[in-house]
């Protein structure tokens, strides 16, 4: 039976702190009340350990939450099917976080709401699309549905990461290499240089920038590690407000090569969770509000709530979202028609499923030209060091000649 710490203040007003043994976190409650204690904090022990740790892989998430799409189409009632997924979790973190789940459903809170409190572990996509299936009355539907999707986009994140392992290596090698010649065998010929200097005209344009860049990394290169790593932490931070998720979705889109990849990938998931959910039954109101929560950019679900503002007033879906301009034409033209012809789930996802084809071709084009652009930068690294060093002598050795 789980334990629940707690820190209750007694009728004289002092705080007390101890454990109950309890099935659930309203048993606990009851509990205190019978002792005439008055709940403070209450929380299941394992809750400590887990909320140190709340990395959950994908692959863990999908398999429970498929579980528990199968367990409530059985016929298993939701508390049951959530003190059964948290009992037998192998992840010690999500067990925790399933537990309390559980506990908020218990008292009353929405799945979803209970979901939306672990926002950072079940993403916007999970509580969007249960959200739909609690008021659509098709949860096991929408949970599998999510299982689906988070698969296919680990899946999708899996192969880019697998095909970009060794161009990273390619790059992180021709760094490493370049700082250390940098650093430790360009000043061996500082004093050359000086020689030469002095009886000549001059050193060559691309040597004075080596030894630049060598005195400055020998003398302040801890200063700037801090400095660089002090920058990274803040951008890690102001990423993580609503205006630094903005900007970064908004350049997102801009960058050359990766732009079109991160803008079709979220078209296509916006138009899959729609087509998903007017399919079951949602309304087209309702369905654009969830779905613009799922499309993974802050830009594009500015753009679908002020189409959904337009829808509201009588409009047509096509008109405001071609009035945005982040919904590729094409796209637009067969949002079009099958409005007309009354068929919009099934285009929705025949669209999203076109988007995912050129999407994964994009990528392979950009996986195949990562390697040898690492390898030709890697050489113009490498090569500008040694010209740099060189250069000089070939000067000297004209001049002499």
């Amino acid at each position: 039976m789980p334990e629940f710490a707690y820190i209750a203040r007694t009728l004289t007003g002092e705080d007390v702190a101890g454990t109950i043994s309890a099935a659930t976190k309203r048993e606990t409650l009851k509990a205190l009340a019978e002792r005439s204690l008055f709940p403070v904090r209450v929380q299941e022990k394992r809750q400590i350990t887990w909320s140190r740790s709340r990395r959950v892989g994908t692959p863990v998430l999908v398999s429970n939450l498929t579980q528990l799409a199968d367990l409530l189409q059985n016929g298993v009632p939701l508390l049951e099917s959530l003190t059964v997924l948290a009992s037998q979790c192998p992840h010690p973190a999500l067990s925790g976080i399933l537990s309390d789940v559980r506990d908020q459903v218990a008292e009353g809170t929405p799945l979803d709401e209970a979901l939306g409190n672990h926002n950072d572990i079940f993403g916007d996509l999970a509580i969007s699309m249960v959200r739909a299936g609690v008021e659509g009355s098709f949860l096991e539907d929408a949970l599998k549905r999510t299982a689906e999707f988070l698969e296919r986009q680990q899946e999708l994140k899996a192969r880019i990461t697998g095909a970009m392992i060794y161009p990273a290596f390619l790059a992180t090698l021709s760094g490493v290499i370049t700082v250390l010649l940098i650093v430790f065998f360009v000043p061996k010929f500082a004093d050359l240089f000086a020689r030469l200097e002095q009886e000549g005209g001059g050193l060559p344009v691309p040597t004075i920038i080596l030894l630049g860049v060598s005195d400055t990394l020998s003398h302040y290169g801890i200063f700037l590690g801090i400095a660089a790593a002090g920058l990274f932490f803040w951008l890690r931070n102001m990423i993580r407000t609503d205006r630094g998720r903005l900007f970064v979705d908004r350049w997102k889109l801009r960058i050359p090569v990766f732009g079109p990849i991160f803008h079709g990938y979220a078209v296509s998931r916006f138009c899959r969770i729609l087509g998903t959910l007017l399919r079951n039954g949602v309304p087209l109101l309702r369905a654009l509000e969830i779905s613009r929560d799922s499309a993974g950019n802050r830009v594009l679900s500015d753009a679908i709530r002020g189409a959904a503002e337009n829808v509201s007033s009588g409009e047509t879906l096509s008109g405001p979202l071609a009035g945005c301009g982040l919904v590729p034409r094409p796209v637009m033209a067969m949002i079009r028609v099958a409005e007309e012809a009354n068929n919009l789930d099934d285009v929705l996802v025949g669209i999203a499923d076109g988007l995912d084809r050129d999407t994964s071709k994009k990528i392979d084009i950009m996986v195949r030209l990562a390697e040898p652009t690492m390898l030709l930068v890697m050489g113009m690294m490498i090569g500008f060091v040694l010209v740099a060093l060189l250069l000089p002598v070939f000067d000297t050795m004209t001049t002499m000649g």
